[in-house]
């Protein structure tokens, strides 16, 4: 019997957010695995014209890109508890924007090796890669999690790129955020989604 939600993804891609948000949530979903010499195709395209993953399918409606994926699946199954009261979200939003946003930009600028003069500094939306992790450096510092007291949705989208992050050395190491990162890579469901995606790669 088809499930609710489908998962469209690749192990090797942005599609490990998803796959731990979706352990995070604890719902059942289908997962079609979408080989890269595939990811263009016109079966494909129809899920998502951008033709990247990951993408997902919820009775019928498809959400792409992995903030969305996050926040969304924290709002349609809020028994999970990964988003804040409405009126306490000032961070979560905060938070989620500015990793969808300044950093990923910043990060991908500098896997170009792209770096703004003092000039350009004024139109680009991150300043420059100092002053982006700066800012979240003081983010990770402020509470245990990025809305607070409580793990959330955020958590796994900013914190995944963190993550990646120190691991491919596209961020500064810094010990507040290897200690961020320690404390929320070892959640069960983070730790289920990489075995699941890990078997997947290998095999």
């Amino acid at each position: 019997m088809a499930k609710d939600l489908v998962f469209y993804t690749n192990p090797m891609s942005r599609g490990r957010i998803v796959r731990w948000m979706l352990e995070e949530v604890g719902e059942s979903y289908d997962t079609k695995i979408i080989p890269y010499e595939e990811i263009k195709s016109p079966d494909y395209l129809a899920v998502n014209p951008m033709g990247k993953v990951p993408a997902l399918v919820h009775k019928g409606r498809t959400i792409t890109e992995c903030a969305a994926i996050c926040a969304y699946l924290a709002d349609v199954f809020p028994n999970a508890g990964l988003a804040p009261p409405p009126e306490s979200r000032a961070a979560y939003y905060r938070w989620f924007f500015f990793a969808a946003g300044p950093l990923e930009t910043a990060i991908t600028n500098k896997t170009l090796n792209v770096v703004p003069n003092e000039e350009q500094r004024r139109t680009v939306g991150y300043d420059r890669m100092e002053t982006v992790l700066d800012v979240l450096e003081l983010a990770v510092q402020e509470a245990p999690y990025l809305a607070g007291n409580e793990f959330s949705a955020v958590d796994v989208y900013a914190g995944s790129q963190i993550g990646w992050g120190l691991q491919f050395g596209t961020i500064e190491r810094r010990k507040s955020f290897e200690d961020y990162w320690a404390r929320i890579s070892s959640r069960p469901a983070k730790q289920k989604a990489d075995e699941i995606d890990n078997a997947l790669y290998q095999g």
